[in-house]
């Protein structure tokens, strides 16, 4: 069986799509085309360092 292996730029912007965006994990799961636990399992591990790099980003900026 074929296992397809993601890269983490491409989990990242997938947990955002969730997080920063407010898509349905099931809809984004549908649109990419992985399981929804799998987003899940990103968004566990990608999902609060993503909100405090874009959180410091943005005071950055200001």
């Amino acid at each position: 069986m074929y296992d397809k292996r993601y890269t983490d730029e491409f989990k990242i912007e997938a947990v955002k799509q969730i997080t920063e965006h407010g898509y349905p994990v099931q809809e984004v799961a549908q649109r990419l085309g992985v399981s929804t636990h799998s987003l899940y399992a990103w968004k566990k591990k990608y999902g609060h360092g993503e909100v405090h790099a874009a959180q410091f980003d943005n005071q950055q900026t200001e």
